[in-house]
């Protein structure tokens, strides 16, 4: 009799293991929920942030690219804080600072004081962030980790989902006469749950006291996308003088001399930021490049279609919220459910993806010709685009780590959510100005309405463009996982 208890008992502790695992993936998503959710709501809460603080169209840039401008110049950093000084504690400091900063954002008294903060915030979140996927990475193996992967492709979806109805909700209701401020103030109760949780569900990891931090790596990524970013956002409203042009140059040359430098500090057996040998994993490269032209769309298009939807054509924040709901529920079931189709599949559903958002946004930019809010056209384009971005994000992710050995977890996850992070801020700040350039040509001889459909439609176009340049890393990584391949 003993033998068959000891092993029932055995199965049960496996079962309490199993089960709390499956909890601190769930406060681990609840993090990344909460930094998407904010994203998402900032976006629907632009106009009404506009209109009170009185802000131009480069300062609404800086409020929404701030903070993920931060957030991807600092994530790498965030996650060899992880692996310097313990991921739950990392991860638990970056809940509590982004709590706080969503505060601050949140009874802003102007403009410059909100973007401050707003930079704040994404600092916080980039020492949050890095460690959800590396504990997952590190805690969670094989099929396990594939349904892990997949569960955050989810919750990418979801928080946009969120976000977007949420933010409509939230602006359109005015609360207290409060307006956009509750965007912001709805991450506080949030976050207290979430910093209760933590030492209770999340266990505690050894910190790695042979590891540093490269000053010379991080001040050259840091310079290198505050010259690229910040000139993009303020160059077209200040005519594109030539110290934007020259700063833009100078941050793509830091650019290209990253990766050597960090060669450079690995051979002489230093402590790179980032890990060059990550980068010779087979399919990192092609991932990195299919995922940027994936986040970069993306980015951009929120920006630019929320500002085309409520002050080109002064929808409510509500329908515009509701208006995107095809895309985030085609994102989140597609985005969990991919791992359903044949196996023989799966290395080719990133090129198709991004092939479906091209063709998305080309639907788009017919739409919203029109003048109007787009119909039933704009919403058969928008859910494409969620069937485009469920079979490519959560794919790339998964194929893009899948031969990272577990000790390089921390550097290639901190990778890849930078490339999404920047992506985003680049698409913002690019797009951005390639649609208010537009919209604020053609208003001179047209309408609010029309000149802000004409430039949506350009912009939909170099939109798709993009996607289809991103099919071919795509496709690379797609052979590279078959050569790889055990």
């Amino acid at each position: 009799m003993t033998r068959p208890v000891l092993a029932s008992q055995r199965a049960a502790a496996t079962r309490e293991g199993e089960g709390r695992r499956w909890l601190m993936l769930a406060v681990l998503l609840l993090g990344q929920f909460m930094g998407l959710l904010d994203v998402f709501i900032v976006n629907v809460a632009m106009p009404a942030i506009g209109a009170d603080l009185h802000a131009s169209g480069a300062s609404l840039q800086l409020v929404v690219g701030g903070y993920t401008a931060a957030y991807a110049m600092l994530l790498i950093t965030g996650a060899r804080f992880g692996t310097l000084y313990g991921r739950r504690r990392m991860y638990l400091l970056g809940v509590i600072v982004f709590t706080a900063t969503s505060f601050a954002c949140g009874v802003a008294p102007g403009t410059g004081v909100l973007i401050a903060c707003r930079f704040l915030q994404g600092a916080g979140a980039a020492v949050m962030v890095p460690q959800i996927m590396s504990l997952i990475q590190t805690r969670f193996t094989g099929p396990a980790r594939a349904k892990a992967l997949s569960a955050y492709g989810v919750v990418l979806s979801l928080g946009s989902v969120a976000g977007l109805v949420i933010g409509g909700l939230l602006v359109s209701a005015d609360l207290f006469g409060l307006t956009w401020r509750p965007a912001f103030l709805v991450n506080v109760p949030l976050g207290v749950v979430l910093a209760l949780l933590v030492p209770r569900l999340v266990p505690a990891d050894e910190p790695d006291a042979a590891r540093r931090i490269d000053v010379l790596g991080l001040a050259i990524a840091t310079s290198a996308a505050f010259l690229i970013v910040l000139p993009l956002v303020l160059g077209r409203e200040e005519g594109w003088p030539a110290w934007s042009l020259g700063c833009v140059a100078a941050g793509v040359v830091l650019a290209g001399i990253f990766v050597p430098v960090e060669r450079r500090v690995a051979g002489r057996g230093g402590d790179p930021l980032l890990d060059p040998a990550v980068l010779r994993n087979p399919g990192v490269r092609a991932g990195i490049g299919a995922l940027a032209a994936m986040q970069v769309g993306y980015g951009g298009f929120l920006f630019v279609c929320t500002l085309h939807l409520e002050a080109g054509l002064g929808d409510s924040a509500l329908r515009v919220g509701l208006t995107y709901l095809p895309m985030a529920a085609t994102f989140g079931l597609v985005g969990f459910y991919w791992r359903a189709l044949p196996a023989v599949a799966h290395r080719v559903l990133p090129p198709i993806g991004l092939g479906l958002c091209a063709v998305a946004y080309l639907g788009i930019s017919a739409a919203v010709r029109t003048g109007a809010s787009g119909g039933a056209l704009m919403w058969a384009a928008l859910a494409v685009d969620g069937v485009g971005m469920g079979l490519a994000v959560s794919p790339l992710l998964a194929r893009s780590l899948l031969h990272v050995p577990l000790s390089q977890a921390a550097d290639a996850s901190g990778l890849l959510t930078t490339t999404m992070q920047l992506g985003q801020v680049l698409g913002v700040a690019a797009f951005g100005t390639v649609f208010l350039s537009l919209r604020d040509h053609t208003a001179a001889h047209a309408t609010s309405a029309h000149a802000s459909a004409t430039a949506m439609a350009t912009t939909g176009h170099w939109l798709a463009l993009l996607a289809a340049i991103g099919v071919l890393p795509a496709i690379a990584l797609a052979r590279t996982a078959r050569i790889a391949s055990p």
